[in-house]
């Protein structure tokens, strides 16, 4: 059976070191983030063909070889667009580290640990419009022990789970030549977004540590990440939170360090180092700060039909009622054979404390009609407060 694998990292990595040695299994594709991924170190020694996506949010039809029997999903952050599905007799399966449909979305364990869930699991469900809402091919469970991080649940049952659960959906098409398919029930169905460190701007910051948040700009090429990933761990750094993606040619990342207070100049002055090679380094330092009382934490979400004008119609609404964006994430998706693509924003907000929720819900709801968009608020507790 001819398979093709998206993915990235030591899961990615794993699931294709183990199903290679499967009998009947040949591996014509790998389909990775970038050349210096885990995933696509593992292809090349192995001399299959690697293909690197230049829109890390999409796999293209061109992706996947011609013939391929079926595609599979390992810690990847990529849609499979429907061009490359069409390529795979069996269309394709992805891992998710949770019971579907409960924790939809990118960051399943940490809300399974956010929640206080006592049961987590995992489940290989198919590739379909709509994130990790596909039917599910299998799922197993297991407890979360009291205190576990969302880390140390990944590494002690879940990251294995999905590497039984791969291995056991794919012997079974190799010799079935079809993969059992359950829908998923909608009423159970939770999300699990990205959590973004920075909006909790009230945490206890200890008196070790000092915060550098640090932009990089400059020329893509491979191993970037892995010079900032180096110099982090030289000097004790915990790397705390991250965006980064490739624009019009160019790498452009910013990175949140936690870092010993007695290494951060250190750390500063290694980063900067890394100008001579071309790239553009800009460093804030802080010490940790509270939000003042004044202002309350907002999240707010937007989904609507693409058109121009969406963000500048919000953003002037947001900012002649002294609403300021803490952070702000935009995303086009094109919805699979109708030609339509659906916006979508996430944003965090600092709202004054005058302006109620409710009163915010109002005027936004009067926006989102005109707009002809879906508006969603909700307010954040701020740990260390009291409602």
């Amino acid at each position: 059976m001819k398979c093709a694998l998206v993915g990235s990292r030591f899961f990615a990595a794993s699931v294709f070191e183990a199903l290679r040695k499967e009998e009947g299994i040949e591996f014509t594709s790998i389909v990775a983030p970038a050349t210096d991924d885990r995933l696509a170190l593992a292809a090349r020694a192995a001399g299959v063909a690697l293909h690197v996506l230049e829109n890390p949010r999409v796999v293209p039809g061109n992706a996947v070889a011609e013939g391929t029997d079926l595609i599979i999903a390992a810690h990847t952050h990529a849609r499979v667009s429907n061009e490359a599905l069409a390529r795979s007799r069996l269309g394709g399966i992805g891992y998710h580290p949770s019971l579907l449909p409960r924790h939809r979305g990118i960051a399943a364990v940490e809300w399974t640990i956010m929640e206080g869930d006592p049961i987590a699991g995992g489940s290989v469900y198919h590739l379909a419009d709509g994130w990790d809402a596909g039917a599910i091919a299998a799922q197993d469970w297991c407890f979360v022990l009291k205190g576990e991080t969302a880390r140390e649940l990944w590494e002690r049952a879940l990251a294995p789970m999905g590497l039984a659960l791969l291995a056991k959906v794919v012997h079974s098409a190799r010799l079935q030549g079809s993969i059992p398919a359950y829908p998923q029930d909608p009423r159970f169905a939770t999300k699990a977004p990205m959590i973004r460190k920075s909006v909790v701007l009230t945490e206890e910051v200890s008196a070790t540590t000092t915060s550098l948040v640090v932009t990089i700009v400059g020329a893509d090429r491979p191993g970037i990440v892995n010079l900032l990933a180096d110099r982090a761990q030289r000097f004790g750094a915990n790397w705390a939170a991250s965006r980064m993606t490739k624009l019009a040619g160019e790498f452009a990342g910013m990175v949140h360090f936690e870092v010993p207070r007695e290494n951060a100049d250190a750390l500063a002055t290694a980063l900067r180092g890394m100008e001579s090679s071309g790239l553009q380094v800009v460093i804030a330092r802080s010490d940790g700060a509270e939000l003042p009382s004044s202002l309350r934490a907002v999240e707010l979400e937007l989904v609507g039909e693409d058109r121009v004008g969406i963000v500048s119609s919000l953003t002037k609404m947001l900012a002649e009622r002294g609403i300021s964006i803490e952070s702000i994430h935009t995303e086009i998706v094109r919805s699979g054979g109708v030609g339509k693509q659906t916006f979508k924003i996430e944003a965090h907000l600092l709202v004054p404390a005058a302006l109620s929720v409710d009163a915010l819900r109002r005027e936004l709801g009067s926006l989102a009609s005109e707009m002809m968009v879906d508006i969603s608020l909700g307010e954040r507790q701020m740990p260390g407060r009291s409602s």
